[in-house]
C-alpha cells in the first residue's frame, strides 16, 4: 500500500471504517446495513438441492442424519405419497478407523444402484471445486474404500462409473486412468500428461469460455472412452503474483492466450478401458485455429458426435466420427454472420435416429429436429419468440418442455409444444409472474419448480405436469420472506425507455421508501451490458439486490438498463447487434436511456448521476464516465478490462473478430483509449489474484490516468480472485468501501 503521491492525484483507499449508521438505526429492523447483508447470514435463503431418481418416481436429497453427528443420509422422497426413505444412511459413509463420516460434496449411483461413488475433500480449480478424493460404497457388503491407489490427497477429478459398474475412470494430474473394481488394478490410459499436455480435462481458456471442465465420456455400452487432449505448448503464459502468503512472492504461471495470440491445440481420442493405443479423431483444420467445443456418443455407441467451431466462431460443424477409424463426416453446419453458440440442448430421439438442435437461422432462438445425417431439419417451435432453454423431450407423449417469455423479456415461464410444432401452451400459471425454473423428472410427469420475483424470494415446490398442480412445497424460505417483508421499501418498478429508431430498453427502478416526487434524488445506475448476462430480470437478486435496496433506503434512486447485445429473449438481431461493437453500442444505448429517463423523471438530479458495475459492468462503467462525462459524475469499476487486447482469445474474438479483421473495433471498444476525457469521480477496485480479468489491465489504466494527471481513487485486494470474495470479511469490506465512496462522491440530500 502507498501514500498519496505528491505530484499526482493517485490515491489508495486503505482505511477500514464501519459504515456510518445514524444513532438508533442499528436497532431498526426495517433498515438494512452492509453488515446485515454481507456478514450476518440474516438474509441467506434456505437452499434446496435434489436430483431425480432414474425412474422419476421420486427424488433424492442429502439430509442431516439423526444417528451420526455431522453426517448426511441419502434420502429418497416418493412423489405420490411424500414419504421419505433413507436410501443410504450416513453410518455407511464412515471410513474404516475414522471417527466420523465423509463430508459428501457430490455422489452418483451405478447404473444398477449397487454402488455409490462419493466426492469429498475438494479443492478449487479456477472457478469450481473439481479436484478432490473419491470413495466407493458397495451397498450390499457395506464396504467403503478410497479410489486412486497411491494418489496424493485431492488429486482425482471427474470420476465416473462405467455403464457396466465394473470400472471407474478418473483424471489424475493431467492423465486419464481406469480402475477395475473387481481386481482393483489401476490402468493409465494416458501417460503424456504434464504442464502443457492435459488429458481428460481442460486448460484455463477452454474452461472459462467454453464451459468445459469434465473432459471424457464413457460410451453407452462401456467398451470405450472418448476424451479431450489439450496442448498448451507455445501459448503465452500469464503470471499471478501472490505477495501475501510468505516472505517472498509466490508465482503462478499458466497458459492464457490473449487476443490474437496462439491458442492451445485440441484433439479428441478414443481408447479402450483396458488400455492400449488411442485412436485420434481426424477433425478437419488446424487444431489451434478451431475449437472442439462439445462431444457426445450416439446411443448405439457406434459413433461419436463432435461440435467444432472455427476460430472466429461464426461456424459450428457437427461431425459424426467413427471411433474405430477416426474418420469424420460433417452432418450439419450452423453459420451466422456474427457468431454461433454451441448447442448444449442436445437430445436423442427415435432410438438415436434423430436429435434436437438449437438455431437462430430464422431470426429467433428456436428448437429444430434433425435426422442423424443432419438432413430434413424441422422447426419444432415456430413463432416470433426465443426458446430460452430446452428442458425435456417427452417422446412417448409427443411433447417438448422449454422455457420462454414471448411477451416479457425480463421474465421466464415453462411452455409445452408438440414435437410437430403444434399446440403451444404456457404451463406456468398466468397468475404467477416473475422468473421460473424447473427440474423435470425423467418421466416428464413431475417437476421441481423454483419461482421468484424481484420483490419475492424463491419458493420451491413439487408440481405435476402438465397441469402444474402443486403436490407439496419443498422450501418456502419463510424466514427470509418474513425478514424481507419487514424491510422499509418501495416496490421494484419495471419499465421500458424508448431511445429512438424503435429501440426500447428494459429497465428497473428502486426508489426510496419515503419517495417524494417533489424532491430531487441522486441516481445510481447498475450496469453489466455484455453478452454474458442480463441485469433487468424479474427474479430474486440476493445480496446485490439487498445492497441496492439499502442505498434506496439511504436516499438514492437505483436503476438498471439492458442494452442491445445482452442475452435477453428479444431475437437474434437484438443480441447480435453488438458484433464488433463491444464497448461502443452498449455505452451508447445506456447513455441514450439515461438521457431519456432524466428528461421524463424530474425527481432525478442530473448533476448527481453515478454508474457502477463488475467485470464487463466495470468496463461499461469506465466507458460511461470516459465517453459521456457530461452525463455521469461518478463511476465505480470493479474488476474491469480497460483494454480489450488484454482479454482472452475465445471471448473477444467471438464477439469482436480477430484484431487483424478490424483494429479500429478494438481501439474504440477499449475504455483506456478515452481516459483523457475523465472529468468526474472514479473508483477502481481489483483483486490482484484475478486470473480472469487481470489486475494488469487496471494497472495499465492507472499508468494512463497518472500520465494524464487525472484524479481517481483505487483499491487493490491482495491475492483475491475475480469474485473478490476470498478471506474473512472481504465481501463486507468491499461493499462498505463502495457505500462510503458513493456517500462522498454522490451525496444524498438536495442541493449537494
Amino acid at each position: 500500500m502507498r501514500r498519496v503521491a505528491p505530484r499526482c492525484f493517485f490515491v489508495f483507499v486503505v482505511t477500514v471504517l464501519a459504515s456510518h449508521v445514524p444513532a438508533g438505526q442499528a436497532q431498526d429492523r426495517s433498515l438494512l446495513t452492509v453488515e446485515r447483508i454481507f456478514d450476518s447470514g440474516e438474509f441467506a435463503g434456505v437452499p434446496f438441492s435434489a436430483r431425480w431418481a432414474k425412474d422419476g418416481s421420486g427424488y433424492l436429497t442429502l439430509e442431516p442424519s439423526s444417528g451420526v453427528s455431522s453426517g448426511r443420509d441419502v434420502v429418497l422422497h416418493d412423489v405420490q405419497s411424500g414419504q421419505a426413505k433413507v436410501l443410504v444412511p450416513a453410518a455407511r459413509f464412515v471410513p474404516p478407523g475414522e471417527p466420523g463420516p465423509l463430508a459428501i460434496e457430490d455422489y452418483a449411483f451405478s447404473a444398477d444402484d449397487s454402488l455409490v461413488l462419493i466426492f469429498t475433500n475438494s479443492k478449487r480449480v479456477w472457478r469450481k471445486n473439481t479436484r478432490g478424493d473419491y470413495w466407493l460404497l458397495d451397498r450390499a457388503s457395506h464396504e467403503l474404500r478410497k479410489l486412486g491407489g497411491d494418489a496424493k490427497p485431492a488429486t482425482l477429478m471427474f470420476a465416473k462409473l462405467s455403464p457396466t459398474a465394473r470400472h471407474v475412470a478418473y483424471v489424475r494430474e493431467n492423465n486419464l486412468y481406469v480402475e477395475d473394481l473387481v481386481s482393483r488394478r489401476i490402468t493409465a490410459l494416458t501417460t503424456t500428461g504434464n504442464k502443457h499436455v492435459i488429458n481428460g480435462t481442460f486448460d484455463w481458456v477452454y474452461e472459462e469460455e467454453l464451459g468445459l471442465r469434465d473432459g471424457f465420456a464413457w460410451s453407452p455400452d462401456g467398451t470405450k472412452i472418448a476424451y479431450w487432449q489439450i496442448d498448451t505448448s507455445g501459448v503465452p503464459e500469464f503470471t499471478l503474483v501472490n505477495n501475501t502468503d510468505g516472505l517472498y512472492p509466490r508465482l503462478t504461471a499458466f497458459a492464457y492466450p490473449k487476443v490474437g495470440q496462439q491458442n492451445p491445440a485440441c484433439r479428441v481420442g478414443v481408447v479402450a478401458p483396458g488400455g492400449g493405443e488411442t485412436r485420434w479423431i481426424n477433425a478437419p483444420g488446424d487444431p489451434r485455429e478451431h475449437y472442439l467445443a462439445r462431444l457426445c456418443w450416439t446411443p448405439d455407441s457406434k459413433h461419436l458426435v463432435l461440435q467444432q467451431l472455427n476460430r472466429r466462431q461464426n461456424a459450428n460443424l457437427v461431425l459424426m466420427a467413427d471411433p474405430g477409424t477416426g474418420q469424420v463426416s460433417t452432418v450439419l453446419t450452423e453459420r451466422d454472420d456474427a457468431w454461433v453458440d454451441v448447442n448444449d440442448e442436445w437430445n436423442w430421439l427415435a432410438e438415436g435416429r434423430r436429435f434436437t438442435w438449437i438455431s437462430e437461422r430464422d431470426g429467433w432462438r428456436h428448437l429444430y429436429l434433425a435426422f442423424r445425417d443432419g438432413q430434413d431439419l424441422k422447426l419444432a417451435t415456430p413463432g416470433q419468440f426465443d426458446v430460452i432453454r430446452l428442458l425435456h423431450v417427452e417422446e412417448p407423449r409427443n411433447g417438448l418442455y422449454f422455457l420462454a417469455s414471448p411477451d416479457h423479456p425480463t421474465q421466464c415461464y415453462l411452455y409445452r409444444i408438440g414435437l410437430d410444432g403444434s399446440n403451444l401452451e404456457r404451463i406456468t400459471p398466468a397468475a404467477q409472474k416473475g422468473w421460473h425454473d424447473y427440474q423435470i423428472s425423467p418421466s416428464g410427469r413431475y417437476a421441481i419448480h423454483t419461482g421468484s420475483a424481484a420483490d419475492s424470494p424463491p419458493v420451491v415446490e413439487l408440481v405435476e405436469l402438465p397441469q402444474h398442480a402443486t403436490k407439496r412445497v419443498l422450501a418456502d424460505n419463510g424466514p427470509l420472506r418474513k425478514r424481507f417483508g419487514e424491510l422499509k421499501r418501495a416496490a421494484t418498478e419495471f419499465f421500458r425507455v424508448d431511445i429512438g429508431d424503435g429501440i426500447r430498453l428494459d429497465g428497473w427502478c428502486l426508489k426510496p421508501p419515503d419517495f417524494d416526487p417533489a424532491k430531487q434524488y441522486p441516481l445510481l445506475v447498475y450496469v453489466y451490458g455484455g453478452p454474458a448476462g442480463q441485469t433487468v430480470v424479474d427474479r430474486w437478486g440476493g445480496r446485490n439486490q439487498l445492497w441496492h435496496l439499502m442505498l434506496a433506503q439511504r436516499g438514492y434512486v437505483v436503476m438498471s438498463f439492458d442494452n442491445r447485445g445482452t442475452p435477453a429473449p428479444r431475437g437474434r438481431a437484438w443480441r447480435k447487434a453488438v458484433h464488433r461493437k463491444l464497448g461502443v453500442l452498449g455505452p451508447a444505448d445506456q447513455s441514450a436511456a439515461l438521457q431519456k429517463t432524466l428528461a421524463s423523471r424530474p425527481y432525478l438530479d442530473p448533476q448527481r448521476v453515478g454508474i457502477w458495475g463488475w467485470s464487463g459492468g466495470g468496463s461499461a462503467s469506465l466507458h460511461a464516465i470516459f465517453k459521456y462525462p457530461q452525463l455521469y459524475k461518478t463511476a465505480v469499476a470493479v474488476a474491469p478490462v480497460p483494454n480489450r487486447r488484454f482479454y482472452d482469445t475465445i471471448y473477444e474474438e467471438r464477439y469482436m473478430g480477430l484484431p487483424s479483421d478490424d483494429p479500429d473495433a478494438y481501439l474504440q471498444g477499449s475504455a483506456i483509449n478515452f481516459a483523457h476525457q475523465l472529468q468526474g469521480n472514479l473508483l477502481l477496485v481489483h483483486g490482484t489474484g484475478d486470473d480472469n480479468c487481470h489486475y494488469q489491465g487496471t494497472e495499465s489504466l492507472i499508468n494512463e490516468l497518472v500520465r494524464l494527471n487525472k484524479p481517481f481513487t483505487m483499491m487493490a485486494y491482495p491475492n483475491r480472485s475475480h469474485s473478490i470474495s476470498e478471506g474473512p470479511k472481504t465481501a463486507r469490506h468491499l461493499r462498505e468501501l463502495l457505500t462510503r465512496y458513493l456517500a462522498d462522491s454522490l451525496p444524498t440530500g438536495e442541493g449537494q
